[in-house]
């Protein structure tokens, strides 16, 4: 039968890569065995291990538990005798260590993973508040929420998922969080079968949460703010931390949720309260403005007297719904490209940008002046909804809404609104709360910011 360290190292196929290293030291007429990941183990841990070995000056042949106590003078060490949970450890950057002739492994946590700093998150800034976010590491992550919740309550556990064996922390506070909820998704990820999550989060939400093609709204937000997570988590919300991913996953989500910003919790609550109202009615524009136009535009006997100069005759080439569905097209162009622009050739891009849907556009004749006036300012729109998942949503239901129209000119908003109602109904038990089923002090405080001396204790609950 082969000895444990000869199956360790066949688990590992420690010749095949060259970062996995294998260290041999002699001492005390004993052979040690190190295995660890290169880039994880500093080296100065390893000198000063090396060093404790060979100074022992022990008459006596002390066993792995001794060794342990005596000479491993890290936080973490355990002993190890399952191959499988030592290959895992070893991949995950835990120094496993072997002594010629036991029958068992010391799993050393000295690891240090690379990381960047704690940089202000680049899509949900703030003018004023804490300027640290998420970063790649679970750990520091998990430590982020630990420094805003000083609670005994708050609970964090530990998942391996995959055949990857991905680490998943699921957050909450006991108590507080429901236990129903909590369950719920801590089974799901018992069992859940995938074989890796390599995008992260976005692969978890997907494998957690099965959704059907018409549940174009999110199910589940996102954030990269530390104080954005510990408040969800403290009004009885559930976080999900997924390693290697700088953003958490916070459940549950529900529609009106989306309107809330930490902006609004760093300003008084008259401000807070007036952002909050600014952002509730853009959100509104930017779902029913071009639609909305569009359809009095096809039925002007509708259009109010005081609304009648929006009217336009179309003096380009092309329709007006085509002029709306290339622009919708056209801005998300820009900005795929945008993202792939180097920073020093950013300012050109954006004057072309400018150039092509402007004045060239309507010098040339393909759109109206007013169109693209409508459209810049749902482009803009776009920008104040911090979910990227909202904010897509809103534009392809809106294009939706405008194929309708075209098709229907005269039925086709009401029959696009009922729709939309089938939609967000279809979206799941509880995303239209406080809304339906109808809870008017949690709608008020949704729509209004209050002082803190009023907060509830915890949030609304919703299944998955």
């Amino acid at each position: 039968m082969k000895e444990l360290r000869e199956r360790l190292e066949e688990a590992l196929a420690v010749d095949a890569s060259f970062d996995l290293v294998r260290r041999v030291l002699q001492a005390q007429d004993r052979a040690y065995f190190f295995y660890f990941i290169d880039g994880f183990v500093k080296d100065e841990i390893m000198e000063k291990m090396m060093e404790f070995l060979l100074e022992r000056s022990d008459a006596d042949d002390p066993s792995m538990r001794q060794l342990e106590k005596r000479l491993f003078p890290y936080v973490e060490v355990e002993l190890c005798a399952d191959v499988d949970a030592c290959v895992h450890a070893v991949l995950s950057g835990v120094l496993a260590l072997w002594r010629q002739g036991d029958d068992t492994f010391v799993l050393i946590d000295a690891r240090t993973y690379p990381t960047r700093s704690m940089s202000e998150p680049e899509d949900d800034r703030v003018l004023r508040g804490a300027r640290d976010s998420f970063v790649e590491t679970l750990v520091f992550n998990t430590a982020l929420i630990r420094r805003r919740l000083r609670d005994p309550r708050l609970r964090m556990e530990y998942f391996s998922v995959g055949k990857t064996k991905d680490d998943v922390v699921l957050c909450s506070i006991h108590g507080v969080c429901d236990p129903q909820l909590h369950d719920q998704l801590a089974d799901r990820l018992k069992q859940l079968q995938v074989e890796s999550l390599t995008m992260g989060q976005e692969s978890l939400a997907e494998a957690l949460i099965p959704r059907k093609l018409w549940q174009i709204f999110p199910l589940v937000r996102y954030t990269e703010r530390p104080d954005v997570a510990s408040a969800h988590v403290q009004e009885g919300g559930i976080a999900l931390i997924v390693d290697n991913s700088p953003s958490v996953m916070l459940l549950p989500a529900a529609l009106l949720d989306f309107v809330q910003e930490a902006q609004d919790y760093y300003f008084p609550p008259l401000i807070g309260s007036y952002l909050r109202f600014v952002r509730i009615l853009v959100f509104f524009l930017a779902q029913f403005l071009t639609p909305v136009w569009y359809w009095l535009n096809q039925n002007p006997q509708w259009m109010p007297q005081a609304l009648s100069f929006t009217l336009i005759e179309g003096s380009a080439y092309l329709d007006v719904f085509w002029q709306l569905l290339l622009l919708e097209i056209g801005i998300d162009a820009i900005k795929l490209a945008s993202l792939n622009t180097p920073s020093s050739l950013s300012g050109s891009f954006s004057i072309i940008g400018a150039l092509i849907l402007g004045d060239f556009a309507i010098k040339a004749g393909w759109f109206d002046a007013e169109i693209l006036l409508y459209m810049a300012f749902v482009a803009l729109a776009n920008f104040t909804q911090p979910s990227y998942e909202m904010s897509y949503a809103i534009k392809l239901f809106r294009m939706c809404m405008l194929v309708l129209i075209a098709l229907f000119p005269r039925w086709g908003l009401l029959v696009s609104l009922v729709l939309l109602a089938l939609v967000l109904k279809g979206q799941g038990k509880g995303y239209l709360a406080p809304l339906i089923p109808f809870r008017p002090k949690r709608l008020v405080r949704l729509l209004f910011r209050f002082s803190i001396r009023h907060s509830p204790k915890s949030g609304h609950h919703r299944n998955i």
